[in-house]
């Protein structure tokens, strides 16, 4: 799933073999270089600082939150985003930032999984599904984000529930850009992602012009107030 595409966000391959230059995801959520992230949206969009913050938190949580997403619907194998095995680098022109993962980043597992019985460290092996879920919840929420959304709150004021939105968001649109790749049905995964995450009501499957599943969100990533305003597809608010 990763490795073989140019992915803008993410890390060729998405393990980090040489560290120099990135910088440990601790510090961006414990709010050190919150604001050299917050800055470097203000000025790529020209937006004002809620906006600026409410599109950089889009794009980080989407590029973060993808591996997992796509590991446990492609082969229920979830890396674990720890924020001090992620790792983030500011220094490229496209795009915002890019992450990558430490090569020992733990990896949760199913008993029946082959991995299971290779011993490896970095290798967590977990009761069930449902284990699976609340181990992806837990280091990509509870961890991660949760208290990344806390230090965002310390700087600007945005509800919980826009920037959970995006989260929702991009679960959703992560599954469908891969849905030709993933086996069984897309809807279904991401019911049980949003579910596990307890963010299934910010945002709604609809089917769109041929009938495809579309992302229609109930919250507003704000990209509306740029200088230049952009109504995002799905988006809650309408085009007049």
């Amino acid at each position: 799933m990763f490795g073989t595409d140019d992915l803008p966000g993410l890390a060729p391959g998405l393990t980090v073999a040489d560290e120099a230059g990135w910088t440990p995801a601790t510090e961006l959520v414990d709010g050190t270089r919150l604001p050299q992230l917050l800055d470097a949206a203000r000025h790529r969009w020209n937006a004002a600082p809620h906006a600026a913050a409410a599109l950089a938190w889009k794009a980080y949580t989407y590029w973060l939150a993808l591996p997992a997403v796509l590991g446990w619907a492609s082969a229920r194998r979830v890396p674990l985003l720890r924020p001090a095995d992620v790792l983030i680098h500011f220094e490229d022109d496209q795009p915002l930032l890019t992450l990558g993962l430490r090569r020992c980043t733990e990896v949760a597992v199913l008993p029946t999984d082959p991995l299971a019985l290779a011993g490896r460290p970095e290798v967590r092996v977990v009761a069930d599904e449902a284990a699976l879920l609340a181990a992806l919840r837990e280091s990509l929420l509870d961890q991660h984000l949760t208290p990344m959304l806390d230090s965002i709150h310390d700087r600007v004021r945005l509800g919980s529930r826009t920037l959970l939105g995006s989260v929702a968001s991009g679960v959703a649109h992560g599954v469908l850009r891969a849905a030709d790749t993933l086996p069984g049905s897309s809807a279904q995964h991401i019911g049980a992602l949003l579910d596990a995450l307890d963010i299934g009501d910010l945002i709604e499957l609809v089917p769109g012009p041929t009938g495809e599943l579309t992302v229609q969100r109930r919250t507003c990533c704000l990209a509306f107030t740029l200088p230049q305003p952009k109504i995002c597809a799905g988006c809650c608010i309408r085009p007049s």
